[in-house]
């Protein structure tokens, strides 16, 4: 078959393919999953958490990001999937791909000790710096939407009666009052998904660790400090996998959140106030 027109048919059921994929994450938390494939749903996640932070990058403003807080939710699903996915096959069998392992060696150099830190200071980073300002900032924006609705309804209404704009610009402008207090409502909401992501980020590690240290221990009979060279390095790999992502999703949501309606991307208008 034509692959113009697969890709055809798959844009014209783009509701079918999303559904499909949640239904997968889904099966994630059940069934385990091949190294080969878990490599590349990893590979997946952290190219998925590039794309989100990009398009936060060139949106003018924030409602050309609606469906941002569902991409959240999406994206908190999937990596709590693959975080299961990969604490089966760390306990289970002392491996967990490619992709952890050479986080493991290459990233933290083989120890797991400077491994854990640069993991803490991550976790640290995203959930008392970025996490927490983007929740405030969404809550605050959340609320002064609401406030400022009825005030914008009666400026609208005072243009209309005033003949500067007609019954179809005053519905448009009327239908994204609605929508910016939908969309802030939501991101005051959804920003709870990063927070409740980046503390089960944390559960998950020490538990790993701990179960890491007992299978290795009475199960596998090995020595302290070999349980903890082995599991403790793919626990950290595994960490800094899914809060690197985590982190990228974290920032495009600070990055969302306090970005004011412009003509011009972020990156035009920094250079435009800072340069000129």
């Amino acid at each position: 078959m034509d692959n113009s027109l697969v890709f055809s048919k798959i844009t014209k059921n783009t509701d079918v393919v999303f559904a499909l994929m949640v239904v997968s994450i889904i099966v994630m938390f059940i069934i385990p999953l091949p190294t080969m494939l878990l490599d590349m749903l990893l590979a997946a996640n952290i190219t998925f958490a590039m794309v989100i932070i990009l398009v936060s990058i060139y949106t003018t403003e924030p409602l050309d990001l609606s469906v941002f807080p569902s991409l959240l939710l999406f994206a908190t699903l999937f990596r709590l999937g693959l975080n299961i996915s990969t604490t089966r096959l760390i306990l289970g069998q002392g491996y967990a791909g490619e992709i952890i392992m050479s986080f493991g060696d290459f990233v933290v150099g083989g120890n797991y000790v400077v491994g854990l830190i640069i993991f803490l200071i991550i976790v640290v980073i995203q959930f008392v710096v970025i996490t927490k300002g983007a929740e405030r900032v969404a809550e605050v924006a959340a609320r002064f939407t609401l406030d400022a609705m009825p005030g914008k309804q009666m400026s609208i209404d005072a243009d209309l009666n005033a003949g500067v704009i007609d019954n179809v610009e005053a519905k448009r402008e009327r239908e994204k009052i609605r929508q910016e207090a939908d969309f802030y409502g939501a991101m005051d909401g959804a920003s709870k998904f990063v927070k409740g992501d980046a503390i089960a980020g944390i559960i998950i590690t020490f538990i790993n660790i701990v179960g890491g240290l007992v299978i290795g221990v009475l199960q596998q009979d090995m020595g302290i400090a070999q349980a903890a060279q082995t599991y403790i390095l793919l626990t950290v790999g595994d960490g800094l996998v899914s809060q690197i992502p985590a982190l990228l999703i974290s920032t495009a949501t600070g990055m969302v959140v306090t970005r004011a309606a412009s003509d011009n991307n972020m990156g035009n208008e920094m250079t435009e106030q800072l340069l000129t």
